[in-house]
């Protein structure tokens, strides 16, 4: 069995793909800092059952992140699916005027920095495998800069451009990487932007592995 491994696993969209990826059969590691949510979340996917495991991590520490990931591949199976999709801190979105350079620093690791870890700790098992997809999801601050989160703009402008030159460096080795852009509030009555809607969208991204970017809905304009 391989495994689907969520950094940034919460109630709302991460639940919703671990629920969507785990009865596809895969195994179902759950990362975040707050080990009783975690705990949480992973007895609701047991009683539904789906194999999970909770691997409490900060994105902010890259040591513990890259820990956590290893072991779920030992636990579970080599990690197939890497999703990148946690929630920025609310000091992160600041006005452009009143960010400073060290005011940058937290998002950049958080968005940057984090997700090179992710990823470099799981491509080993994705090379042995012979396959596997990396989905980063996005608010649309990260293909329209928005001056009122600038922490965030930039740092996930940084985390776009990274996206995209893994998605053309790592096509050779039949391993996708995709972003999805979601350019409102994730809202479990939004028709496009629910987080079962968007839990299928990227099942469909997965499967389909076709193109870098997609969008939940269009941007407003």
């Amino acid at each position: 069995m391989s495994t689907f491994a969520l950094v940034g696993a919460g109630p709302g969209l991460g639940l919703a793909t671990a629920r969507r990826f785990g009865a596809a059969g895969h195994a179902v590691a759950l990362l975040a800092r707050d080990a009783g949510r975690l705990e949480e979340l992973t007895a609701g996917l047991s009683r539904a059952g789906i194999q999970a495991r909770a691997f409490p991590a900060d994105v902010l520490d890259r040591a513990s992140l890259t820990a956590a990931l290893r072991d779920a591949a030992d636990a579970l199976g080599p990690v197939e699916i890497l999703q990148f999709s946690p929630v920025p801190r609310a000091d992160f979105m600041q006005p452009v005027l009143d960010t400073s350079v060290d005011d940058l620093d937290a998002p950049l690791e958080f968005s940057v920095k984090g997700p090179v870890t992710a990823v470099t700790a799981v491509l080993p098992g994705m090379r042995a495998l012979g396959h596997g997809t990396v989905l980063f999801v996005n608010g649309g601050s990260a293909v329209r800069p928005n001056p009122a989160v600038a922490g965030t703009s930039i740092a996930f402008a940084a985390e776009s451009a990274y996206a995209r030159m893994l998605h053309d460096a790592l096509a050779p080795e039949n391993i996708h990487v995709a972003q999805l852009i979601v350019p409102g509030a994730i809202r479990p009555d939004a028709e496009h932007s629910s987080p079962d809607a968007l839990a299928e969208l990227l099942f469909g991204i997965h499967q389909k592995r076709d193109g870098f970017r997609h969008f939940a809905e269009p941007m407003p304009n």
